[in-house]
C-alpha cells in the first residue's frame, strides 16, 4: 500500500491536506470511504491512471491531512484541492463517506464536476432505515464518545461483511485493508474532541440540479432501502444510472475490485468521452 511518502500536500485554510497524483488526461478523483484513506483505492489508482490523471485525497481529518481546527464542509475543501490543480472539471469517484462528498461537491461547486459516482452512498440525507445498519451505527458512536478503541474497531469492521456475512467470509487482506488506514486516522483523534464539519443540508431535495452524468453503483448485499434511494437518485438526474455488483456489500469497490473497475472505466468512456452530449438514462446494470 502506498504511504506519506508517495503523498503531496495542498496548504488549505485550515492545515495542509493530503492527496495522491498520478498519470495524465482527464482527471478523476477518488474520494474514499470514512475513517480510511487514500490507500483503499491502492487496486485502481495504477488501471485508472493509465488513460487518466487520478488524484486520490485524504480527507480532512483522515489519513495524512490535517484535522480541523474551525468549522469546514468537505466540498469546500475539495472544491479549494480542485482549484489547485487548475486540471479539471474533474470526474468524483466516491465511496460512501466519498460519495456524500462527490454529492456535496457537484451541488455546492457544480463548474468544477464532469461526472458523479457514487458506490454505497447517496447523497448526505440519507440514513439507513435497516435495523441492523441502525445498531451498528449507534455501537460505534457510543464508542467513539468513550475511546473503546476495540468495541469500535470491532463494529466498523463488521461493516465489511455487512448483515448477512461474518468476518470469516472475507478475504483477510480485505479486512487489513480497511483496519490499517482506520486505526491511523483513529490514533489521530480524541474522545469527545469537537467535530467541527458543518454538513450540507437539504441535499437530497436538490438533486435534480445536478447535471452531469451520474453513476449510483452499490453491492447487492447493501440494504434495500439504499439500493432504492440510489433509483431514486439516478431517477431525478437527467443521465443518472444505476449499477449493482453482486455477492458484495458496502465496500464493493475494495471486495471486488475489477468488477468496479470495469463499470467505472465504461461510465467514464461516456462521461468524459462525449460530455457535452446527454445520453438517454441507460438502465439498471448487474455485475455478476
Amino acid at each position: 500500500m502506498t504511504g506519506a511518502s508517495d503523498l503531496r500536500t495542498f496548504p488549505s485554510a485550515d492545515g495542509d491536506l493530503a492527496y495522491r497524483d498520478t498519470g495524465s488526461g482527464d482527471l478523476v478523483v477518488l474520494l474514499h470511504s470514512g475513517f480510511v484513506d487514500h490507500r483503499i483505492w491502492d487496486d485502481h489508482v495504477p488501471v485508472l491512471a493509465e488513460r487518466y490523471r487520478v488524484v486520490a485525497p485524504d480527507t480532512r481529518g483522515h489519513g495524512f491531512s490535517a484535522n480541523a481546527t474551525a468549522p469546514f464542509r468537505w466540498a469546500d475543501d475539495l472544491a479549494a484541492l480542485l482549484r489547485h490543480l487548475d486540471a479539471g472539471p474533474a470526474v468524483l469517484v466516491g465511496l460512501s463517506m466519498g460519495g456524500v462528498i462527490a454529492t456535496d461537491t457537484v451541488l455546492e461547486h457544480p463548474g468544477l464536476v464532469r461526472a458523479v459516482v457514487t458506490a454505497g452512498a447517496v447523497t448526505g440525507d440519507f440514513r439507513s432505515t435497516d435495523p441492523w445498519h441502525q445498531e451498528l451505527r449507534e455501537t460505534i458512536a457510543r464508542a467513539l464518545a468513550t475511546g473503546d478503541v476495540t468495541t469500535w474497531l470491532d463494529a466498523f469492521l463488521r461493516l465489511v461483511p455487512g448483515p448477512g456475512r461474518s468476518a470469516d467470509d472475507i478475504d483477510p487482506e480485505i479486512l487489513r485493508r480497511v483496519r490499517e488506514p482506520a486505526l491511523h486516522t483513529l490514533s489521530k483523534h480524541s474522545a469527545g474532541e469537537k467535530d467541527w464539519l458543518v454538513p450540507v443540508t437539504g441535499s437530497f431535495d436538490r438533486v435534480g440540479e445536478i447535471h452531469v452524468p451520474l453513476l449510483a453503483v452499490n453491492g447487492s448485499l447493501e440494504p434495500a432501502d439504499l439500493h432504492a434511494a440510489a433509483e431514486r437518485l439516478a431517477g431525478a438526474v437527467p443521465d443518472g444510472r444505476t449499477a449493482t455488483i453482486e455477492g458484495t456489500g458496502h465496500y464493493s469497490a475494495i471486495e471486488r475490485p475489477d468488477a468496479f473497475i470495469g463499470v467505472l472505466l465504461d461510465f467514464l468512456g461516456s462521461a468524459v468521452a462525449a460530455p457535452c452530449q446527454v445520453p438517454s438514462p441507460a438502465p439498471a446494470r448487474v455485475v455478476r
